[in-house]
């Protein structure tokens, strides 16, 4: 909680998750959130805690994850922003440091997170300046087909079958405000806007597509597994490394209006 020596502030991150047993602090593990927060204490000269918007998986990339810290009032937004980027590791980027309202929190304030998954039919994307970051999956893929799995999934619908665990308290619907495939330079790129995800939820919905896609299942398939009701298994998932967390986006973008008085406008689709 900020008190009157300490400022809340918002960070914008990128990182690749290649090397990270996930966001969430483990002991004996490596993760960004650990790293994040052993860096933050440095430069604060006091422990610090770091809360992100949500936690990716081991092997889960981000280019728009955000978290908030509460540091010294000393520290500039700029100071901390250059500062933090000259002390991380070289996978963890900070893109943006802003001032926040004391009582912002990344999690719950957040209205919809935005999910990007990298599909490499090209057969460069077998590189190892590619392979990172992709599935390689140089199989033919029907991208009608593709595209009318994805459309299938917008609304709200229950997404049990497409998750490794439940959460019971809070249920298995998610509303998708989007989902399309697009193209990009060695491939395939998915992305979709919920208001929630379960667990692993987009990994499976990738690895269900592409068997759609391959024709290795019906299309009827995706339309089955979002009834509540039915018993029919989704296919496996998708592997990490083709993941990216976007964006998160929050109200009327109040976490940049609460201290800039010209914010930008706020964008409906992934770049």
């Amino acid at each position: 909680m900020e008190t009157g020596d300490t400022i809340r502030l918002q960070l914008t991150l990128h990182y690749d998750g290649s090397d990270f047993h996930g966001w969430q602090f483990q002991p004996g593990q490596r993760t960004v959130q650990g790293e994040l927060q052993a860096a933050l204490s440095r430069l604060a000269d006091r422990p610090r805690t770091v809360v992100g918007s949500g936690r990716t998986d081991t092997g889960v990339h981000a280019t728009g994850q955000v978290a908030s810290v509460d540091m010294p009032s000393s520290w500039t937004p700029s100071d901390l922003h250059r500062s933090l980027n000259a002390v991380l590791p070289t996978d963890i980027w900070v893109r943006s440091v802003r001032r926040t309202h004391p009582d912002f929190h990344p999690r719950y304030d957040a209205v919809a997170r935005t999910y990007t998954y990298r599909i490499g039919t090209d057969p460069q994307a077998g590189s190892p300046f590619h392979a990172p970051w992709c599935w390689v999956h140089p199989a033919p893929l029907d991208r009608a087909l593709l595209d009318k799995g994805a459309a299938l999934l917008v609304g709200q619908h229950s997404f049990r079958a497409f998750a490794k665990s439940g959460q019971p308290e809070r249920g298995d619907r998610c509303a998708v405000a989007a989902a399309a495939w697009s193209e990009w330079s060695m491939g395939l790129v998915f992305d979709i806007t919920a208001d929630r995800y379960l667990h692993h939820m987009v990994r499976y919905l990738v690895g269900t597509l592409v068997d759609v896609g391959r024709g290795r299942r019906p299309l009827e398939d995706v339309r089955r597994l979002l009834d509540p009701e039915t018993r029919l298994d989704c296919s496996p998932p998708a592997p990490a490394k083709g993941l990216f967390l976007a964006r998160v986006e929050y109200p009327h973008d109040e976490t940049t209006r609460a201290h800039d008085p010209h914010p930008p406008e706020r964008r409906t689709a992934p770049a």
